[in-house]
């Protein structure tokens, strides 16, 4: 069973493959796609950080660019990202700041690239910190 392409396709059926090999008493093939299992279910909670890690960048980009176009809702999208952060770092203790940190700069130019997409102009925000992002108080 090719278990990378099951795993990658499927979280489910990989699951119930698992469980059948298990019931048939074959333990190699069984723990070869529990390894695959986790490691697709990390590379997708890894992809939901980094998302969520642009979009925050994104509307504190356009927080600091357009001052004049500043919204509540751009408020709410702020702390909602930092939300769900949170959130998946619970459910990943591993997501920590340092695997945040590796992301960073990579974030950060996707960030730029959107932010810069949506208000149809150019960035005049090359840099973020750590503050910025995650302690930085957003009122209007």
């Amino acid at each position: 069973m090719n278990w990378q392409e099951l795993a990658v396709n499927s979280h489910y059926e990989t699951a119930i493959a698992v469980q059948q090999a298990l019931q048939s008493g074959n333990f190699q093939e069984a723990d070869y796609g529990i390894r695959e299992l986790i490691e697709a279910l990390s590379r997708s909670e890894r992809r939901a950080l980094r998302s969520q890690l642009i979009r925050l960048m994104m509307h504190i980009i356009k927080w600091k660019s357009q001052i004049e176009r500043r919204s509540r809702s751009w408020v709410a999208s702020i702390y909602n990202a930092r939300r769900e952060i949170r959130d998946i770092q619970k459910e990943t203790p591993s997501l920590n700041k340092s695997v945040i940190s590796d992301m960073w700069d990579d974030c950060l130019n996707a960030a730029i690239l959107d932010a810069e997409g949506e208000m149809n102009k150019l960035s005049e925000v090359s840099a973020l910190s750590w503050q910025d992002i995650f302690q930085e108080e957003y009122k209007i």
